[in-house]
């Protein structure tokens, strides 16, 4: 069985700039193959040092000849035609044997690459792939910040090797250009420019995402110092006439986005809620959930406690009244015991009366609970919430016995706290005037953070101790059931 030829992509000089799969391939070659000057140095190699495993063997591709002038009988094209059908040969003996070859080009292997050549003689006869790397023409546009082709315009790639007037003739009529192949040709370069009339537009790139990297107008280089890996480029002329404005807020851009971030995590998050993040200039929430978000300089973040909803949906309003884009965060869904509610009830003031509000809805706790232990929210539910903090706990006493007494599955939200410890025994003790005690119930303990647990019991086995206000808790009905694995469902057929 045959090896694999890969000829290989290394970009134009950094390493960090060798895609994924070109380091993954030389990291597991058996051969590594790479053309060199007499002197023996690779660019192409420099850049796959980091790669390079040991035990590896090394085949260098010594070219014959550096300039055009050669004693071979074939002159200097006749040189290379010879070395090529040399180094295929070589090649093809680790390849008979069954070794992987990689071949390394310095940027693309088939954009103006040695190993085209070899690609040519040997692709009909091995498994052959060719992996891309990033070109000069590509890291010398990022080097100078500047856009090659918009729209529909056309990029024209020449090698500086074409005549002059050949040269000036391509360069008068091109959208875009990249001269390539610089070094001793650069003076003629430069006059075929001048001659189009371009050389005011055009820019010079030395070694591009290297640590010698050099931009500078081309109007500006010493013909004497220019080496072979550099590249003369004229870039698009939309980004030539365009005169960039000053940055500003659209006009009327403010509003408030109160936003559900979900039980926890961006999993978790609908898209049109990372949206409103995204677009939001102020951030305001309490501080836990404030921290969910990802910081970005470009944001303010205004963080509060747990117990001033009104002051912080004042303070939301207040900011975009004056321009900003206001992302108000809450757990779970903002309309369920969250910051909803706050908000639109301060909006309702005349002082916000052009302030836009919009409620971006979230994934419940009650959906993610439900959702790691079954389906036990699968017939008619309500949700209610134990603190009574903003409500007296007769009303909620008296919620729980109708939702009882009406057979509906109940999701409690808020069931305990450190400083309220009684609610949760007083319900349980209330349901089960109405339940029977084995009646299944979920605990949902930080479901979709680090510390999930779902815990499934019964009502008559509840023990508030294990229950703090990270839970969620929901009870079953009269149909609710407990399968052999554990898996909690409400059966949509009622007996």
């Amino acid at each position: 069985m045959t090896g694999r030829l890969f000829g290989v992509g290394v970009g134009p000089g950094d390493p960090e700039l060798v895609t994924v799969k070109a380091a993954r391939l030389i990291e597991t070659a058996d051969v590594v193959a790479f053309h060199c000057a007499r002197h023996g140095r690779s660019i192409a190699r420099s850049v796959a040092e980091p790669y390079l495993r040991d035990g590896r063997i090394e085949e260098q591709l010594v070219y014959p000849v550096t300039t055009e002038t050669t004693g071979h009988p074939g002159g200097y094209q006749g040189a290379l035609e010879e070395f090529y059908a040399d180094c295929a040969a070589r090649l093809a003996a680790h390849l008979d044997a069954g070794r992987t070859v990689v071949v390394l080009s310095e940027g693309d292997p088939l954009f103006y690459g040695s190993y085209m050549h070899l690609h040519k003689r040997l692709s009909p006869h091995y498994p052959t792939e060719v992996v891309p790397g990033v070109t000069s023409v590509s890291a010398a546009s990022a080097a100078a910040g500047r856009p090659l082709v918009e729209r529909e315009e056309t990029l024209t790639v020449l090698p500086g090797t074409l005549p002059g007037e050949e040269l000036a003739g391509r360069l008068r009529a091109a959208d875009s250009a990249a001269v390539l192949k610089l070094g001793r040709t650069f003076p003629k370069v430069r006059a075929a420019f001048e001659a189009a009339g371009r050389l005011g537009d055009a820019w010079y790139v030395e070694r591009a995402a290297t640590d010698r990297e050099r931009v500078v107008p081309l109007a500006d280089v010493d013909p004497a110092d220019v080496p072979y890996m550099s590249l003369a480029l004229l870039t698009s002329p939309a980004e030539r006439s365009f005169e960039a404005p000053a940055p500003a807020r659209p006009a009327g851009s403010g509003g408030v986005w109160v936003v559900g971030l979900g039980p926890a995590g961006r999993p978790w998050l609908t898209p049109e809620a990372q949206d409103a993040l995204a677009s939001a200039t102020d951030l305001v929430g309490y501080g836990p959930y404030l921290d969910r978000v990802p910081p970005n300089p470009r944001q303010r973040r205004h963080a509060s406690g747990n117990r001033v909803e009104a002051d912080r949906a004042r303070d939301a309003l207040a900011l975009a009244r004056d321009g900003a884009r206001v992302a108000v965060v809450s757990s779970g869904d903002p309309g369920v015991f969250a910051m909803a509610a706050a908000v639109l009830e301060v909006a309702a003031a005349e002082e916000f009366a052009d302030v836009p509000v919009r409620v971006v809805p979230g994934l419940t706790a009650a959906q993610a609970v439900a959702a790691r232990a079954g389906a036990p929210l699968g017939h008619d539910f309500c949700v209610l919430s134990l603190s009574d903090i903003l409500k007296p706990w007769e009303a909620i006493a008296r919620r729980l016995t109708a939702a009882a007494e009406a057979d509906l599955v109940i999701a409690l939200y808020n069931p305990s706290s450190s400083r309220r410890r009684h609610q949760l025994p007083a319900a349980r003790d209330l349901l089960l005037e109405h339940r029977s005690p084995e009646t299944p119930v979920v605990i949902g303990r930080d479901v979709g953070g680090p510390e999930e647990s779902v815990t499934v019991t019964t009502l008559g086995k509840l023990d508030p101790e294990r229950v703090d206000m990270r839970c969620l808790l929901i009870v079953g009905s009269s149909t609710t059931r407990v399968t052999d694995r554990g898996v909690v469902y409400t059966p949509r057929r009622y007996p």
